[in-house]
């Protein structure tokens, strides 16, 4: 693993936030007077943003609405997002163990997600994670993101590592089509926000929980 970087995205994939961005999001539906909207209905758009969380909920009650980064919807998800960041949000099982096990093998670990960066510094250090990471890229760090391969291969230079020798571990589509875009191997997990199951998206291998992460990296990297 020396000098290997292993690049993680955040939301369902080294974070299960979903319960505080659906809480997020059925505020937003309270405050137009909307009734709650099912978690299995919104889990599936986390991976697309709080934009998309946001329309999904008015789709569910057959309203079409304009929602952007500067709307009152979004403020709102925001404001509310930003005061319950961690109220149940927690660490993947077996997520530390491994990280433990990649630092102690001298692997680099950065963070590449979509989330805005200064919510992501939030989460990880409310979670008391943020010190395993030598690099954190959220959406607005650099002028591109995810699925940009920039923002990937950006987020690997940022923790001092080399886009050559790197995986990347996601959750999603916009993972996996970055991983590729980059070149860069990647993991997929299974118990993340997609809309597909993971294994239709073709990554370079599939695990199920934390402790198989150690041999799917050491099977990629050996090929």
């Amino acid at each position: 693993m020396q000098d290997l970087t292993v690049a993680f995205d955040l939301d369902g994939t080294l974070v299960e936030t979903a319960p505080d961005l659906i809480a997020a999001t059925n505020h937003v539906m309270a405050n137009a007077g909307l009734d709650v909207v099912p978690a299995e209905v919104l889990r599936p758009a986390i991976s697309f943003g709080a934009v998309a969380m946001i329309a999904k909920g008015f789709a569910h009650h057959g309203q079409s609405v304009g929602v952007d980064a500067s709307g009152p919807h979004f403020k709102q998800f925001i404001a509310y997002y930003t005061a319950n960041i961690a109220a149940t949000s927690h660490a993947f099982p077996g997520l530390e163990t491994s990280l433990d096990s990649l630092s102690a093998q001298g692997a680099r670990l950065a963070v590449c997600t979509n989330k805005q960066a200064a919510l992501s510094d939030q989460l990880l250090g409310d979670l008391r994670l943020r010190s395993r990471f030598a690099a954190l890229a959220g959406r607005d760090t650099f002028p591109v993101c995810k699925p940009h391969p920039d923002h990937l291969i950006g987020a690997i230079r940022m923790a001092g590592g080399d886009p050559k020798r790197a995986i990347m571990v996601g959750d999603s589509r916009t993972d996996i089509d970055t991983a590729k875009a980059a070149g860069i191997p990647v993991i997929a997990v299974t118990f993340g926000y997609t809309d597909v199951h993971v294994r239709e998206l073709a990554p370079d291998a599939i695990i199920e929980h934390y402790d198989e992460l150690i041999p799917a990296i050491e099977r990629l990297i050996g090929r």
